[in-house]
């Protein structure tokens, strides 16, 4: 697959590496939601999203909308609780986020391949599961160009949050975040180089 990736000129190392998390920020974004963003988590990272795209055995979906099938904006992959992560480093990113959020275990992982800006997600919730009813979180590392992730609350009222991220931000979308806001990438007419997001998820939780 051509990547076509314009690599950062703030990450010029092959080495994959994770930063410490105490420097994580967060957002509070109100009716019990918060944020936590990290930027540049992963060194390294345009080696990772050169890996994965690569390496990954993407998928493409299609989907019924109203009276049509559409195909899905986007290649996507799926990791349950014990299968083998593609790299090592995302395991490792996985366990370090569940030792520094000490709630409850991250165990699934979800890929998305946004391969330019024709590619998309709906604004949406993670709300097939327990994110419908109760506080989950839901971690996103980014590797490739920057997309802008957009989150609003479901209700109306406030002003949209905009992050962009990718070459190896991270994301964090807590409590009641899902339920209470959703979020999108949506598309760009902006030249607009491949990203891809590894979605982090404890159990029951999509």
């Amino acid at each position: 697959m051509s990547t076509h990736l314009q690599g950062s000129l703030f990450d010029q190392t092959d080495r994959l590496r994770l930063g410490p998390l105490d420097g994580i920020r967060r957002t509070r974004l109100g009716h019990g939601a918060w944020i936590d963003v990290l930027p540049g988590w992963l060194a390294g990272s345009d080696t990772l999203f050169e890996q994965l795209a690569a390496e990954v055995p993407w998928r493409a979906e299609r989907r019924t909308m109203y009276d049509h099938v559409v195909d899905v904006p986007r290649l996507l992959a799926f990791y349950g609780r014990d299968a083998p992560l593609p790299h090592p480093v995302l395991a490792e990113a996985r366990d370090a986020l569940t030792a520094h959020y000490g709630q409850e275990p991250f165990t699934t992982a979800g890929l998305c391949h946004y391969r330019d800006g024709r590619d998309s997600v709906a604004w949406h919730g993670d709300r097939t599961g327990r994110g419908a009813y109760e506080d989950t979180m839901v971690a996103i590392l980014s590797v490739g160009a920057p997309r802008d992730l957009l989150l609003r609350p479901v209700r109306g009222g406030a002003e949209t949050v905009r992050r962009p991220l990718g070459h190896g931000d991270l994301i964090v979308m807590g409590g009641s975040c899902q339920r209470t806001w959703e979020h999108a990438v949506p598309k760009s007419t902006r030249a607009t180089g491949p990203r891809i997001s590894v979605q982090f998820r404890p159990d029951g939780v999509r």
